[in-house]
């Protein structure tokens, strides 16, 4: 497993991130399974928020309950999880006192007195960054968060909140697959007036976040589009799986070890975080995590997603 210092944190991170949003029906021994796979791999780091489950903090506490951690298991792990979404009330919510009351539930159903990392779920329209300020200076006061950063969020709203937010913004949590690449795919048709692809709708967000220190975190890896189902193995995808699959003969890997290769294989040094709940796509993917693909093979894949390379 490839691993590097996370910057803005004290945190060794895998480049493979745990997510645990899927857990809330499974039993002990399932969870047990889950993260001892992804420990064997390497995968020292989980990924929870506080709606993952159907009610609020049911997939951080199933969790806790299943591992039963220890002090010293627990300073063995690093644990990230979101706040910042209200699904009863319709909303999306970064004030100050939602803040702290989240982090307080996540740490209660958690069964620990801190989080390593704590990410804003989805850009808020009134955020008030003053008071997103004062929460992370109360929380990082208490000892109860330890480093923050945004999930979705573009360039413009992470700089508002860099200009109240004395902490560094450590992590930006973004939809990328080889399928859903428009972050990456962008940049690479810029200039070509009439090409959809040119179109910058997120800000230049990867360059952004690599002139910043901000490690990238790609959620649903493997889905095709906006929830709508993996491409691998996927009929509508033929030359795109007939790609991986070569390549994943030829390295002697599974095809998901491929579709997670393409992304750690960028310099920026994303985070794959993985959403499946079973053990063996988790071994699989992991496998990924340091995989050597050349640049040749990267385009072809790009290209075989059917993105333009002029």
């Amino acid at each position: 497993m490839k691993t590097f210092a996370l910057p803005g944190t004290d945190i060794v991170a895998p480049n493979v991130v745990l997510g645990l949003m899927r857990i809330a029906d499974k039993s002990d021994d399932e969870i047990r399974a889950l993260v001892r796979t992804a420990r064997d791999a390497g995968i020292d780091f989980v990924d929870h928020a506080d709606i993952y489950g159907g009610e609020l903090h049911r997939c951080e506490r199933r969790f806790a309950q299943a591992m039963a951690l220890s002090s010293s298991e627990r300073d063995a792990i690093t644990i990230q999880t979101k706040c910042g979404i209200v699904p009863a009330q319709g909303t999306f919510d970064f004030s100050y006192e939602h803040i702290v009351e989240s982090v307080n539930g996540s740490l209660e159903a958690l069964a620990t007195d801190h989080l390593d990392i704590l990410l804003l779920h989805r850009p808020d329209a009134l955020v008030e960054p003053e008071e997103v300020a004062r929460a992370f200076d109360e929380l990082e006061r208490a000892g109860k968060v330890r480093s923050f950063g945004v999930s979705n969020h573009t360039p413009g709203q992470i700089e508002l909140l860099r200009k109240f937010v004395r902490q560094p913004i450590v992590a930006n949590q973004l939809q990328l697959s080889i399928t859903h690449a428009s972050i990456v795919a962008q940049g690479v048709a810029a200039n070509m007036a009439g090409e959809d692809q040119s179109i910058q709708r997120d800000g230049g967000i990867v360059d952004y976040c690599r002139l910043h220190d901000i490690t990238i975190q790609a959620w649903s890896p493997f889905q095709a589009t906006f929830f709508d189902g993996v491409f691998l193995g996927n009929d509508d995808y033929p030359e795109l799986n007939a790609v991986i699959d070569r390549l994943a003969a030829q390295y002697d890997v599974p095809p998901i070890a491929i579709a997670t290769a393409w992304i750690t294989r960028h310099p920026a040094n994303m985070q794959v975080v993985l959403g499946t709940t079973t053990p063996e796509r988790v071994a699989g993917a992991a496998q990924g995590s340091d995989l050597p693909l050349t640049r040749q093979e990267w385009y072809e894949l790009f290209r075989a997603a059917g993105h333009l390379l002029p």
